[in-house]
């Protein structure tokens, strides 16, 4: 293996007459070629269209072929592409354009509409898929990929982070981080030329771009997009594109898990699904009827700390810690002391056992553009802080316990949201589990779930009261039953949603009165508003994520 840094300029140009299908969109087949050739004519265009390197376009698209021929012509280009959300709208969408500068905005007819009426001064429009656009790109269509110009350092990626609170965040990704990530995943998981890529994830989040498409670039893999992603859609595009891998996110499988079983579900090519949040149970179901084993990974989307499962993983941890990576207390820099269980699996020091990552050796974090604070955030004392609540073994493998600021403190006593969900997860009725604090109106937090499915109050505290591992806190005050989950554009439960709106919903909620483990209607009578407190976790059942 080439152990010099890469660009992902040289990747795209590696596919420089190489005849194989290499990408397939909705009935049509492109060669790698044919890819390599719309990128170059593209990044043709950007010479001409834009001020020099380092410029920015914004991309607003589905998952269509203009997104990874955008991806590639601003790699060659030397140009780097922000991921527009098109869930975002009116002064937010306009916001992100705005602040990351961008001097083109690329995207398609279905989109025009949320762009009407926004102030964007300085940024000219690009309208894929209309005579226009293909009149201004006719002129490069003989242009050839140039790699020899872009550096490892370029800047290629501005995509944003979806923060609970505030403005999102566009964190930095180069040519070289990127081109080693989809390199490191290759060679994890053993992809080939040989394999085809499902990227039914949105494009415009690190999720797709980084942990699919870059490895699909890296080994020469095809590539299959799903416009947007379908529960639905999904096994029939597996087969019909010949899937060997596809990353995820937990909902996404939830849907997919909801669909009409058959008899011939296992009957499919896919080999191995990469990605975050999707639950023990979920990734149990998910291989019996499918015979695809789910890996759940974490990695910060910045970059600043990934760990890596490997085969000995004890069930609930992530994988073992790495060169850098400990477990401090927030408030004193200290190492948190290893994390102490019982014979069940129930974590006995949570309190003094759980604090935050952080990676004390070299990371790839590049920062944040333009926004100081929050890079300060994350290097703090020299060190890259995760936002997210580990704990640690004697054998140094690591637990999630949520994140910083997805915390429950009931009595004193410290929860993790995580492991709440996933055991409530178990109920029959349940097609997704979100959990969350609410205030107490004395002190501190009381639990809180969304349940997305059917509820029964009688069943549901019969089946409470069967969990072994359900502490004596850990039952939920209140539960909010809802038909389908709220999600954000990325196929994330929208915790920070329910967290504000609390019992105040036309939903039905359900609450326990103190002293009862009885469940009966809960009159709204107010919102709650969202509180936190320091979170623990038990080892059984605990799933990772990534943010």
């Amino acid at each position: 293996m080439d152990s010099r840094r890469r660009t992902v300029a040289e990747l795209v140009a590696g596919r420089w007459g190489d005849h194989r299908p290499g990408l397939w969109f909705e009935g049509r087949v492109f060669t790698h070629h044919e890819v390599a050739a719309g990128a170059a004519a593209r990044a043709a265009l950007l010479g001409d269209l834009l001020p020099g390197p380092g410029a920015h376009i914004g991309v607003l698209l589905d998952n269509t072929p203009e997104y990874p021929m955008w991806l590639s012509a601003a790699a060659l280009a030397r140009a780097a592409v922000a991921g527009i959300n098109p869930t975002r709208r009116g002064s937010e969408l306009a916001r992100d354009i705005l602040h990351t500068e961008c001097r083109l905005l690329i995207t398609e007819p279905a989109r025009l509409p949320l762009l009407r009426g926004l102030d964007l001064p300085g940024v000219r429009l690009l309208v894929a898929g209309t005579e226009e656009y293909d009149t201004l790109l006719a002129p490069y269509a003989g242009a050839e990929p140039d790699a020899f110009r872009a550096t490892p350092d370029d800047r290629l990626l501005l995509y944003f982070t979806s923060g609970s609170t505030g403005a999102p965040k566009a964190a930095l990704c180069s040519q070289g981080r990127l081109a080693a990530a989809g390199r490191s995943l290759a060679e994890q998981f053993r992809l080939g030329p040989d394999g085809v890529h499902y990227i039914c994830m949105p494009m415009f989040h690190g999720n797709a771009v980084i942990a699919d498409w870059a490895p699909a670039l890296a080994t020469g893999a095809g590539v299959a997009l799903r416009r947007r992603f379908s529960a639905s859609g999904f096994l029939a595009d597996v087969r019909a594109y010949g899937a060997t891998y596809f990353t995820y996110v937990g909902r996404a499988i939830q849907y997919v898990l909801a669909t009409k079983e058959r008899e011939d579900d296992r009957d499919n090519p896919l080999r191995l699904g990469f990605g975050t949040e999707a639950g023990a149970v979920d990734a149990a179901a998910f291989e019996r009827r499918f015979g695809v084993r789910l890996v759940e990974g974490y990695g910060s989307s910045e970059g600043g700390a990934a760990i890596q499962w490997t085969p000995g993983t004890p069930r609930g941890a992530v994988g073992r810690a790495g060169p850098g990576l400990v477990v401090l207390d927030q408030e004193t820099c200290a190492e948190c002391p290893p994390a102490v269980f019982d014979p069940a699996g129930r974590l006995l020091n949570g309190d003094e056992a759980i604090g935050e990552l952080v990676n004390r050796g070299p990371n790839p974090f590049e920062g944040y553009w333009r926004n100081a604070e929050a890079d300060a955030e994350r290097r703090r004392e020299g060190w890259y802080w995760t936002g997210d609540l580990f704990c640690r073994d004697s054998d140094g493998y690591l637990y999630f316990a949520g994140r910083t600021d997805d915390r429950i403190r009931v009595d004193s006593e410290n929860l993790a949201a995580a492991m709440i969900e996933n055991i409530l997860a178990r109920y029959e009725g349940a097609v997704a589990v979100a959990v969350y604090a609410v205030p107490d109106p004395v002190t501190g937090d009381q639990v809180m779930a969304t349940i997305a499915g059917t509820f029964d109050p009688v069943a549901f505290a019969d089946f409470l009261a069967a969990q072994p591992d359900l502490g004596t806190k850990m039952a939920p005050r209140y539960v909010r039953v809802v038909d389908r989950m709220p999600v954000t554009a990325t196929n994330k439960i929208h915790r920070a949603l329910l967290r504000k709106a609390g019992t105040e919903c036309a939903d039905p909620v359900w609450w326990r009165p103190p002293g009862s483990t009885a469940y009966e209607p809960h009159k709204n009578e107010g919102p709650l508003a969202p509180t936190n407190g320091p979170a623990p976790v038990r080892r059984q059942g605990l799933e990772p994520r990534t943010r």
